[in-house]
Parts: C-alpha cells; sequence; structure tokens
C-alpha cells in the first residue's frame, strides 16, 4: 500500500525526521454525506434528554371555561391551559420521553475518523510530535512547547484562542494533561479515543509519539486490508 510521508518534530519544534503514513488512514477524499450522518448521531447520543415541557393537558387548571363565549366583546376561549395563555401548555417544547440515540455502524464511525483525518492531513493540521516530556506539571512549559512547535510549522496553534488543538498521547500522561488544564482552547487525550465529533471541534490534532499512535489507530481498524495478488 502507499505511503505518504510526513515530518516529526520534537517538542523544542526542531526537525526530528520523518514518518511514512498509511493511505488508507490519510489519504480518504471528503465524504461529506457520511460526515453529517456520523457527526449528527455522536451529537443526538451525547445528549442527556432531561429537559421537559408540559403539554395543554399536563398543565394545572383550565377546567372552567375563562368566560362565556358571546357578548363579552372578548376572544373566545375555552381553557386556561392554552399555549397562548400565560401559565398554559408549551407548543412542541423539548419532551424527556423522545429517545436522540442513534445507531452508529462501526465501520462508518471508522470511514468518518479516516475522512476527518485525511482532511485535516490535507489542510496542513496535523502536527507530528516524537514526544512531550514535562518534569512538572507546569503551564508555563507547555505554553512554551505550544509556541515552539507553532513556530516550526507557521501555524496558530499557540495563538488560537478556542478550540485550537487535540493533543493525542498514547497513553494516559498525568503530567501532560495536568501542564495543559489551564489553557482551556486546549484538549489532551488518548488516541484510542479520538473521535471525528472531536477533531472537527479543534482546529489541529497533535500526534505524540507518531510511531506509537499510528500502531493505535490501526489496531482501531474493523475492515480488513485486501489482500494483494500476486
Amino acid at each position: 500500500m502507499s505511503k505518504i510521508e510526513a515530518k516529526i518534530y520534537t517538542q523544542e519544534g526542531k526537525d526530528a525526521g520523518k514518518i511514512d503514513l498509511p493511505a488508507f488512514m490519510f489519504d480518504v477524499p471528503w465524504n461529506a454525506d457520511l460526515i453529517h450522518q456520523v457527526v449528527t448521531s455522536m451529537q443526538g447520543n451525547a445528549r442527556r434528554g432531561t429537559a421537559h415541557t408540559k403539554d395543554r393537558s399536563e398543565v394545572r387548571g383550565g377546567g372552567k371555561k375563562p368566560w362565556r363565549q358571546k357578548g363579552t366583546g372578548r376572544a373566545r376561549h375555552g381553557s386556561r391551559r392554552s399555549p397562548i395563555w400565560v401559565g398554559g401548555g408549551v407548543t412542541h417544547g423539548p419532551r424527556s420521553d423522545k429517545n436522540y440515540d442513534r445507531k452508529i455502524n462501526k465501520k462508518m464511525k471508522e470511514k468518518a475518523l479516516w475522512t476527518v483525518l485525511s482532511a485535516k492531513y490535507r489542510d496542513g493540521e496535523i502536527i507530528f510530535v516524537d514526544q512531550m516530556a514535562f518534569p512538572d506539571a507546569k503551564t508555563k512549559v507547555a505554553r512554551s512547547v505550544l509556541a515552539d512547535i507553532a513556530k516550526a510549522e507557521g501555524n496558530m496553534l499557540a495563538s488560537k484562542r478556542k478550540n485550537a488543538a487535540v493533543i493525542a498521547t498514547p497513553q494516559k500522561d498525568t503530567l501532560v494533561q495536568k501542564s495543559f488544564a489551564n489553557i482551556s482552547s486546549i484538549i489532551v487525550d488518548e488516541v484510542r479515543m479520538l473521535n471525528p465529533l472531536e477533531l472537527l471541534n479543534s482546529k489541529y490534532l497533535v500526534l505524540v509519539s507518531p510511531k506509537e499512535t499510528l500502531e493505535i489507530l490501526e489496531g482501531r481498524k474493523v475492515t480488513k486490508r485486501p489482500v494483494a495478488k500476486k
């Protein structure tokens, strides 16, 4: 299978070599319909569904007609439960009995992840860092690392105030998480937890320890690779 090449940087922003990227993960054409279906399904699954309003059959009162039908000069009304009355029922409001859960096919979710990764790679929004090692959990050090990487790549990683990046690590790293905890524009997550919605909500993706993270991503593949013909 063909390979794609990408640069690797140190956390100080220096050149650390190159890495070959698998085409099935980073060379997938954009599929807007697939992305929309997967992302909206994930958003629906994330809804708590606790918001609830009462319709006119559930609100209190309204058993008696407010006034007689004719002769008063006022508009006719049959119940104080009407949605146009203060304290009446709500029309088409949110209901807790509505089910927002949507099933997402595993192959669809996998294809959506590869599609988003490919789009970000083509747009220069994926940064490969050989490792992140902090002696202590310091926000100052984390900001310095962002600045060095952004300078090397020539992007807005360090200056973007909202939804700047997802930093994906091979395993849980408490020092890295604590170091970036006070930087609201950065999300630190394990690479096994990456999903299309999280990636689309952030501008950049920083993959730490690329060789290891790519192996973990490849391990999430549910479809078999095609066997090359002899």
